[in-house]
Protein backbone atom coordinates (compact mmCIF):
# COMPACT_ATOMS: atom_id res chain seq x y z
CA UNK A 1 0.00 0.00 0.00
CA UNK A 2 1.17 3.46 -0.77
CA UNK A 3 1.63 6.17 1.93
CA UNK A 4 1.00 9.02 -0.19
CA UNK A 5 -2.16 10.01 -2.60
CA UNK A 6 -1.14 8.71 -6.14
CA UNK A 7 -0.68 12.01 -8.62
CA UNK A 8 -3.01 12.58 -11.34
CA UNK A 9 -1.17 12.60 -14.66
CA UNK A 10 -2.10 13.49 -18.03
CA UNK A 11 0.09 11.57 -20.77
CA UNK A 12 -0.74 13.21 -24.00
CA UNK A 13 1.24 14.45 -27.62
CA UNK A 14 0.83 17.40 -29.24
CA UNK A 15 1.41 19.19 -32.24
CA UNK A 16 2.68 22.62 -32.51
CA UNK A 17 -0.84 23.91 -33.28
CA UNK A 18 -1.86 21.66 -30.32
CA UNK A 19 -3.75 19.15 -32.72
CA UNK A 20 -3.61 15.73 -31.13
CA UNK A 21 -5.97 13.65 -33.30
CA UNK A 22 -7.26 13.20 -36.35
CA UNK A 23 -10.39 10.86 -37.56
CA UNK A 24 -10.06 9.19 -34.57
CA UNK A 25 -6.77 8.55 -34.67
CA UNK A 26 -3.46 9.88 -34.03
CA UNK A 27 -2.15 12.45 -36.61
CA UNK A 28 1.63 10.72 -36.76
CA UNK A 29 3.19 7.27 -35.94
CA UNK A 30 6.35 8.04 -33.08
CA UNK A 31 7.40 4.36 -32.32
CA UNK A 32 10.15 5.96 -30.01
CA UNK A 33 6.96 8.23 -27.72
CA UNK A 34 4.87 5.20 -27.92
CA UNK A 35 8.04 3.35 -25.91
CA UNK A 36 7.85 6.20 -23.60
CA UNK A 37 4.21 6.39 -23.18
CA UNK A 38 4.40 2.36 -22.17
CA UNK A 39 6.85 3.02 -19.78
CA UNK A 40 5.13 5.94 -18.00
CA UNK A 41 1.29 4.12 -17.94
CA UNK A 42 2.89 0.26 -17.71
CA UNK A 43 1.43 -1.46 -14.23
CA UNK A 44 -0.61 2.00 -13.76
CA UNK A 45 -4.63 2.82 -13.73
CA UNK A 46 -5.25 4.47 -16.98
CA UNK A 47 -8.34 6.31 -17.98
CA UNK A 48 -9.68 7.05 -21.37
CA UNK A 49 -12.48 8.38 -23.05
CA UNK A 50 -14.89 5.74 -25.12
CA UNK A 51 -13.42 6.97 -28.57
CA UNK A 52 -9.83 6.79 -27.36
CA UNK A 53 -10.30 2.96 -26.18
CA UNK A 54 -12.41 2.21 -29.81
CA UNK A 55 -8.84 3.64 -31.64
CA UNK A 56 -6.20 1.34 -29.34
CA UNK A 57 -5.16 -0.66 -32.03
CA UNK A 58 -4.68 -3.26 -29.10
CA UNK A 59 -7.17 -3.82 -26.25
CA UNK A 60 -6.98 -3.53 -23.44
CA UNK A 61 -3.14 -2.06 -23.08
CA UNK A 62 -1.95 -4.79 -21.30
CA UNK A 63 -0.19 -4.53 -17.80
CA UNK A 64 -2.45 -1.54 -16.92
CA UNK A 65 -6.05 -1.52 -15.25
CA UNK A 66 -7.96 0.09 -18.31
CA UNK A 67 -10.86 2.55 -17.68
CA UNK A 68 -12.97 3.61 -20.35
CA UNK A 69 -15.32 6.48 -19.98
CA UNK A 70 -18.48 6.50 -21.10
CA UNK A 71 -22.20 7.53 -21.05
CA UNK A 72 -23.36 4.74 -23.09
CA UNK A 73 -25.75 2.52 -21.17
CA UNK A 74 -25.09 -1.27 -21.52
CA UNK A 75 -21.30 -0.53 -23.00
CA UNK A 76 -18.85 -3.47 -23.32
CA UNK A 77 -15.11 -2.69 -23.11
CA UNK A 78 -13.72 -5.98 -23.29
CA UNK A 79 -11.04 -6.25 -20.72
CA UNK A 80 -11.46 -3.10 -19.23
CA UNK A 81 -13.24 -1.38 -16.70
CA UNK A 82 -16.51 0.92 -17.93
CA UNK A 83 -17.35 3.53 -15.85
CA UNK A 84 -20.51 5.64 -16.49
CA UNK A 85 -18.79 9.19 -15.63
CA UNK A 86 -15.60 10.68 -15.16
CA UNK A 87 -16.21 10.47 -10.78
CA UNK A 88 -16.35 6.53 -11.08
CA UNK A 89 -13.55 6.58 -13.15
CA UNK A 90 -11.48 8.51 -10.94
CA UNK A 91 -12.79 6.48 -7.66
CA UNK A 92 -11.74 3.21 -8.83
CA UNK A 93 -8.47 4.47 -10.90
CA UNK A 94 -7.37 5.91 -7.44
CA UNK A 95 -8.84 2.59 -5.73
CA UNK A 96 -6.93 0.36 -8.06
CA UNK A 97 -3.42 2.19 -7.73
CA UNK A 98 -3.76 2.50 -3.77
CA UNK A 99 -3.99 -1.27 -3.71
CA UNK A 100 -0.82 -2.09 -5.98
CA UNK A 101 1.25 0.80 -4.91
CA UNK A 102 1.49 3.16 -7.42
CA UNK A 103 2.32 6.60 -7.61
CA UNK A 104 0.29 7.68 -10.21
CA UNK A 105 -2.91 7.33 -12.31
CA UNK A 106 -2.72 8.39 -15.85
CA UNK A 107 -5.43 9.92 -18.02
CA UNK A 108 -4.90 9.23 -21.93
CA UNK A 109 -7.50 10.75 -23.41
CA UNK A 110 -9.29 11.92 -25.13
CA UNK A 111 -10.02 16.22 -25.73
CA UNK A 112 -12.86 15.84 -23.82
CA UNK A 113 -11.67 13.56 -20.63
CA UNK A 114 -8.37 15.95 -20.69
CA UNK A 115 -10.20 18.49 -20.24
CA UNK A 116 -12.29 17.68 -17.53
CA UNK A 117 -8.76 16.37 -15.49
CA UNK A 118 -6.48 19.66 -16.44
CA UNK A 119 -7.61 21.52 -13.73
CA UNK A 120 -7.23 18.80 -11.23
CA UNK A 121 -3.58 17.14 -12.81
CA UNK A 122 -0.45 17.17 -10.28
CA UNK A 123 1.96 16.09 -13.64
CA UNK A 124 1.78 16.74 -17.07
CA UNK A 125 3.72 13.98 -19.48
CA UNK A 126 4.11 16.36 -22.28
CA UNK A 127 5.09 15.08 -25.82
CA UNK A 128 5.53 18.32 -28.56
CA UNK A 129 5.85 16.79 -31.48
CA UNK A 130 7.59 18.66 -34.25
CA UNK A 131 4.96 19.14 -36.72
CA UNK A 132 1.72 20.94 -37.22
CA UNK A 133 -1.00 18.40 -38.52
CA UNK A 134 -4.59 18.47 -40.08
CA UNK A 135 -6.54 17.06 -37.36
CA UNK A 136 -9.96 18.64 -35.41
CA UNK A 137 -8.81 16.92 -31.90
CA UNK A 138 -6.97 19.41 -30.22
CA UNK A 139 -5.46 19.82 -26.47
CA UNK A 140 -7.04 22.02 -24.31
CA UNK A 141 -5.06 25.25 -23.52
CA UNK A 142 -1.97 24.87 -21.00
CA UNK A 143 -1.47 27.80 -18.81
CA UNK A 144 2.44 27.14 -18.77
CA UNK A 145 2.79 30.00 -15.39
CA UNK A 146 0.77 26.98 -13.12
CA UNK A 147 3.36 24.03 -14.11
CA UNK A 148 6.98 23.56 -13.33
CA UNK A 149 8.76 22.06 -16.16
CA UNK A 150 11.07 19.05 -14.21
CA UNK A 151 12.58 17.03 -16.86
CA UNK A 152 12.79 17.88 -21.03
CA UNK A 153 14.47 15.21 -23.16
CA UNK A 154 14.80 16.41 -26.98
CA UNK A 155 13.89 12.94 -29.37
CA UNK A 156 15.28 12.94 -32.79
CA UNK A 157 13.41 11.23 -35.19
CA UNK A 158 14.14 7.52 -35.37
CA UNK A 159 13.29 4.65 -37.31
CA UNK A 160 9.48 4.35 -37.01
CA UNK A 161 8.83 8.10 -36.18
CA UNK A 162 7.47 10.63 -38.65
CA UNK A 163 9.07 13.68 -36.64
CA UNK A 164 11.41 14.40 -33.73
CA UNK A 165 9.53 15.24 -30.30
CA UNK A 166 10.49 16.39 -27.13
CA UNK A 167 9.03 14.89 -23.73
CA UNK A 168 8.44 17.47 -21.53
CA UNK A 169 7.15 16.91 -17.60
CA UNK A 170 5.94 19.59 -16.04
CA UNK A 171 4.58 19.47 -12.24
CA UNK A 172 2.02 21.82 -11.14
CA UNK A 173 3.16 24.81 -9.06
Amino acid sequence: MTTTIPKLVLVVARGMNGVIGVDGDLPWRLSSDLKNFKAITSGKPIIMGRKTWESLPRRPLPGRLNIVVTRQDGYIAEGGHVAGDLGEAMDAAFMRADEDGVDEVCVIGGAQIYAATLERADRLYLTEVEAAPEGETCLPEINEAQWRETRRQLHPAGPGDDHAFMLRVLDRV
